[in-house]
């Protein structure tokens, strides 16, 4: 098992043509086209009821299109369960946290890491050496990818008796034990004070750098222009812009989409500044 780094190529990662989806006579997502390149951090924001989320949940398989095409290099993912997705290289995290609570931190990641194993059920039965050189290593990348958000030192503990921001960590952690090509994040930030904030930004950081590419949702405009390379709009289940974060920040039509919203996460895309 090796780390997720792939060389940069020309044709993107991940292609989104002409998406649509609709929910009765509601039309949540309306001819969204979006490449996301190898390598870096994308973001694609937006109010709430944008459609964000549902970009998601159509990539990750949980929804059928009602429209269009979403492509992983270069393969139509239309039809497939998540599961199989989730083999191809593509890995999330939700919004809302969802982890075996009762169990530990290190049983958490290997269960991530299962999806990666080639023993058969009698390897598993008999314990043969093929399973248990497997579990051994299964185990080991456990242990590191537990190392790279701090929580090596922790890994007996049941995942219960984590900290809110902690347990984000250990969510992330286990998206990347499945060796994702693409770690798509959903709202990564939420619920988080601002210590928390920082501390998973600087995870995301030393992530990226590792080679990953990284897809995230996110409301809170100071985390997303302080990570993203690169920003999309969505509005009323259209796309409105894409740039840097400078473009974003000073585009009119995206001004507008925000304007009224005061709160901290939400702040005036004026004040995000990194």
């Amino acid at each position: 098992m090796t780390d997720a780094r792939q060389a940069p190529e020309a044709a993107p990662l991940l292609r989104l043509a002409a998406l649509s989806r609709d929910f009765g006579g509601l039309k949540v997502l309306q001819d969204v086209n979006l490449d996301i390149p190898r390598g870096g951090i994308f973001g694609l924001i937006g109010p709430n009821g944008a459609g964000k989320t549902t970009v998601f949940n159509l990539i990750t398989g949980l929804l059928p299109p009602t429209g269009g095409r979403i492509e992983f290099e270069g393969r139509a993912l239309a039809g497939l369960a998540p599961h199989q997705i989730t083999r191809l290289g593509l890995a999330r995290t939700f919004q809302n946290i969802r982890l075996f609570k009762e169990m530990t931190l290190l049983d958490n990641v290997m269960a991530g890491l299962h999806a990666q194993l080639h023993y058969r059920f009698h390897d598993l039965v008999f314990g043969t050496p093929r399973f248990r050189s497997q579990e051994r290593q299964a185990r080991e990348r456990a242990r590191e990818l537990l190392s790279w958000v701090g929580l090596d030192t922790r890994l007996n503990d049941r995942a219960d008796n984590l900290s809110y921001g902690d347990q984000r960590k250990l969510e992330l952690a286990r998206a990347l034990a499945s060796e994702p090509k693409l770690l798509l994040l959903d709202e990564p930030v939420a619920g988080m004070n601002g210590r928390e904030k920082a501390e998973l930004m600087d995870e995301v950081r030393r992530i990226s750098a590792r080679g990953y590419t990284i897809f995230m949702i996110e409301h809170d405009m100071r985390f997303v222009m302080g990570l993203c390379q690169d920003i999309a709009v969505l509005n009323f289940g259209r796309i409105i812009a894409r740039g840097t974060p400078d473009v974003i920040r000073n585009n009119a039509e995206v001004i507008e989409a925000y304007l009224g919203r005061e709160d901290e996460d939400d702040a005036p895309l004026q004040g995000a500044r990194r």
